[in-house]
């Protein structure tokens, strides 16, 4: 039997599941299209066919009045979900960016603490270890630069800079130690 859109108002369940074969397919199709998914459009579709059920008595009891409402409670749950989906995607995305600038910033304590420490040990150093040390670990020279900057040999500066390692040994942790050994190499 052929349903066409004149026909009455469902009243049993027979009736809803002729606008339902008539239909559901159909909203399916329109919500997928908002919210990009084929499982949330057919929750959405069937949720209409549900409340249309639950207030079919307060709907004009016309088929185009019964389409139009239909398609409007699928439009309007399509578009509340894919805001929601917009929301989600947008906290993620900025818990995700609020990481990232966290990580920068303990990043920029660490590298701060650690520059004051190696400042201050350097400070304590022999005026020659210090002034050697802070051209080849902080001011990134060669061994051959800070030799021709300074006008001495390069055997020199190999001999303050192990110098100066052993007795900043003894000034800074453990960790900063291989930092600095990790720069040399």
């Amino acid at each position: 039997m052929s349903v066409n859109e004149d026909q009455p108002v469902p009243s049993d369940n027979s009736d809803l599941k002729q606008l339902f074969d008539r239909y559901y397919t159909r909203l399916v199709y329109f919500s997928a299209q908002i919210v990009d998914s084929q499982a949330a459009a057919e929750d959405i579709a069937q949720d209409a066919f549900i409340k249309y059920w639950n207030q079919r008595y307060d709907i004009l009891p016309h088929p185009l009045a019964i389409k139009n409402y239909l398609y409007s409670t699928v439009k309007n749950a399509s578009l509340n979900v894919a805001r929601h989906q917009k929301v989600k995607a947008d906290y993620a995305a900025s818990l995700s960016e609020m990481a990232a600038v966290t990580e920068s910033l303990d990043s920029a304590i660490i590298h701060a603490e650690v520059l004051a420490q190696l400042h201050s040990a350097l400070s304590e150093l022999p005026e020659g270890c210090q002034q050697i040390s802070r051209m080849c670990y902080l001011d990134g020279k060669k061994n051959q630069e800070v030799a021709e900057e300074l006008g001495i040999s390069i055997n020199t500066v190999k001999t303050q800079k192990k110098r100066a390692l052993q007795l900043l040994r003894l000034k800074l942790n453990p960790e900063l130690c291989a930092m600095l050994l990790f720069l040399e190499l």
